[in-house]
């Protein structure tokens, strides 16, 4: 039976034919600026381990604060925000036993964000889309843990799928507009994520807009499977992402060469979030809002990137930057591939 089509890829897909859009920043350093306790964090849910630094938590215990950094990126100018569920599955949460609780913690992150969105769309009737974020977990399906057992693998791929699964269909019920499969550093992990999207879609009976973004482990521009950017689209592509990108990993400075690369070959949507600049001595951010919103938009008036926004260090006041920056640029065209084959192993071959 075919699946019903997603409104969320028209609208996005219609916003970027006329502007560049904005997507939020960084969520952890946000959350560090409260001062939380471990109290805060582990309210009265009764949990057997410590809680603090279990970001995703906050959902159920102290919601105000995920609110606020919605709201706080929304009104500098972001056009999407990214669900506060990095870690919200099944495995990262088992190491604050509070894996039991991966629905609740996506369903209630879910809802937030979709209040907020609606909230500043019903203000100026400009659409605000709601993107759920699916973090990596801390297994890996390409390398084995134990150098001395290559073969080793502490998951296999039909756990992958169903933690996955579980995580995207809480996330779908709490109202998000997309799944976005973040900071890859598995290509098959990543892969793993899309196999569960397309389960949960046979189950609702509709489309699930997905958006990918790769991060990488070197400055040559692989990821910690070794995928070169273009062998990680080759390896993708097939999944129809409405977006995608590069996060994390390095500052604007670092990854523009793989963003022209990415932007070249890559047919659809491309979303950059870059964290603020490289850590210093202390592991702080210190990049300034200006600084990053300048270089980002060397990417924007090369006509590379549909979407920008920020990751780790970054803060509404860069996003505030970046939307300023670009502000009436053109809207970056996708390009018209040739049809050839096109195949992926750690290096792109194309077969002409």
């Amino acid at each position: 039976m075919p699946l019903i089509p997603s409104s969320a890829r028209a609208a996005l897909l219609e916003q970027a034919r006329h502007r560049i859009l904005i997507t939020d920043g960084a969520f952890g350093t946000e959350i560090q600026n409260f001062g939380l306790a471990e109290a805060d964090y582990a309210g009265t849910l009764g949990l057997a381990r410590d809680q603090k630094g279990n970001n995703d938590i906050l959902a159920l215990t102290k919601p105000e604060v995920p609110e606020s950094i919605h709201r706080a990126y929304f009104a500098a100018g972001a056009d999407i925000a990214e669900t506060n569920t990095f870690s919200a599955n099944r495995i990262s949460q088992a190491d604050y036993a509070a894996e039991h609780l991966v629905r609740d913690i996506n369903v209630e992150s879910a809802k937030l964000a979709r209040k907020v969105a609606d909230e500043f769309t019903a203000q100026d009737g400009r659409p605000r889309f709601v993107a759920g974020a699916i973090g990596p977990t801390n297994k890996t399906l390409s390398l084995s843990p134990d150098v001395n057992d290559p073969g080793f693998r502490e998951v296999d791929w039909d756990l992958m799928v169903d933690v996955y699964a579980e995580q995207i269909d809480a996330l779908i019920e709490g109202g998000v507009d997309f799944i976005l499969i973040e900071t890859i550093f598995d290509t098959l992990n990543a892969k793993a994520a899309v196999m569960a999207v397309r389960h949960v879609e046979q189950k609702l009976g509709r489309e699930i807009p997905i958006m990918l973004s790769m991060t990488l482990t070197d400055l040559s521009g692989r990821n910690l499977s070794g995928h070169t950017v273009e062998a990680f689209w080759w390896a993708v592509r097939h999944a129809r992402p409405v977006t995608v990108g590069l996060n994390c990993s390095f500052g604007a400075t670092q990854l523009r060469p793989h963003v022209k690369t990415l932007s070249e070959i890559a047919d659809t949507l491309i979303m950059v979030y870059p964290n603020a600049g490289l850590p210093n001595e202390l592991g702080e951010y210190d990049e300034l809002p200006e600084t990053t919103a300048a270089l980002v938009k060397e990417w924007a008036d090369a006509g590379q990137v549909n979407i920008l926004g920020g990751c780790c260090g970054s803060t509404p006041a860069h996003i505030a930057a970046m939307a300023r920056a670009v502000d009436g640029l053109p809207a970056r065209h996708s390009p018209a591939l040739e049809a050839v084959t096109r195949l992926a192993g750690l290096e792109p071959f194309v077969f002409a």
